[in-house]
């Protein structure tokens, strides 16, 4: 499609697609809380500490019992942009978000959560892509427009966080569960809510993020948004996040995460193969072992270091700078991290599956019952 210049020329799909790219937005910065009076300064400091600071915050709490909600709104006096506190006692992450943004006046939404300290850079590199066209930045099919000639903006972009550990433990916990750059593919990457940005308009267009899911909310999210529009990816654009700092925090960390796997359907494929190997490979293993010969478990041995030779690889530089007894420590907690994960894992599963059965179950229950009563 072509359409008509002032000047009687002939002004192409790229021309005003550039023509209406944001050149400097309006970026709300929101953040869900509760009970961070602990670790909220951090967050701030490194909020006020930004080379492009927000044009205001938006900071939704969840009923707070401690001072968090005091601490920010002192904070909040003394910065140059505006800083509004939502109190919502019981709301879940999604709901603090989406209130957040509903009252945001950002035409850009950047989001982070409590527990990070930001890079100075961070929402200046995050977003940057927002502030300019660029060859980076592919025009999906749905914008019938050709990709050759026609680069948009993102609607979303990724950004990316890296372990912030404080002894040897945390040290083998980031090794063992958070990726590193390299591992990234930039065109599936799926942003955590501790660093990513978007357009309003595309955060309308979805829905918003999901009330009904209290854990893997953004991961929902992201997969809603990826299904309609562009994505941008902004490594440097960086939030340091410290990783739990026991196994009993883990635990239930990613219990919390396989139950909101069940209960939004996701990741089927992966959660079998946990079970299949853990119930029915690993046993029988050890039974042919037992009752044929030690080959077999040379065979559990090379399964048991391929599934870990990621934790180690990425372990293997901080390495350098512990003491012997740290080194043994960690080198020992990957495989003891990996199977703590994998049995929570397979305990929170089902019971997201259950749940979504039963709340499928009773939408079905009540429309039958509708019907019945309409007839």
């Amino acid at each position: 499609m072509q359409r008509r210049k002032a000047d009687g020329g002939r002004k192409t799909d790229a021309d005003v697609l550039r023509s209406v790219a944001p050149s400097h937005p309006f970026v709300s910065l929101i953040v869900t809380v509760k009970n961070e009076a602990h670790v909220i300064a951090r967050l701030l400091n490194s909020i006020s500490a930004q080379t492009r600071l927000p044009d205001e915050v938006v900071i939704a709490d969840g009923g707070s019992r401690d001072e968090t909600v005091q601490l920010i709104e002192a904070w909040g006096a003394r910065q140059s942009f505006p800083v509004r506190v939502l109190v919502m006692p019981d709301a879940n992450i999604s709901q603090g978000r989406n209130a957040a943004i509903r009252v945001a006046r950002g035409e850009v939404i950047a989001a982070t959560d409590a527990g990070v300290r930001l890079d100075e850079c961070w929402l200046e590199k995050l977003i940057a892509p927002f502030e300019t066209t660029s060859d980076v930045w592919q025009v999906t099919s749905a914008h019938v427009v050709s990709p050759v000639t026609c680069h948009l903006s993102p609607q979303v972009v990724s950004g990316f966080f890296i372990p912030d550990p404080h002894n040897a433990f945390e040290t083998a916990m980031s090794a063992t569960v958070l990726p590193h750059l390299r591992d990234v593919k930039p065109e599936t990457f799926l942003p955590s809510s501790r660093s990513v940005a978007f357009t309003k308009d595309a955060w309308q267009a979805v829905g918003g993020y999901p009330e009904w899911l209290d854990y893997c909310e953004d991961l929902v999210f992201d997969l809603s948004l990826r299904e309609m529009f562009t994505f941008g990816f902004a490594p440097d654009a960086v939030v340091y996040f410290r990783p739990r700092g026991s196994l009993r925090a883990f635990f239930k960390q990613y219990y919390l995460y396989a139950r909101g796997d069940g209960k939004a359907d996701l990741w089927r494929k992966r959660h079998a193969i946990r079970y299949v190997t853990y119930l029915i490979a690993a046993p029988l293993l050890l039974v042919l072992t037992l009752k044929h010969s030690h080959w077999w478990l040379g065979a559990l041995g090379v399964g048991a270091a391929l599934y870990t030779r990621a934790p180690y690889r990425r372990l293997a530089p901080d390495l350098a700078r512990m003491s012997l007894r740290d080194k043994l420590y960690a080198l020992a907690l990957v495989s003891i991290i990996r199977v703590v994960g994998d049995a929570a894992k397979m305990l929170g599963y089902p019971v997201g599956v259950v749940w979504r059965r039963r709340q499928v179950s009773g939408i079905k229950c009540q429309v039958s019952r509708d019907v019945r009563l309409d007839t």
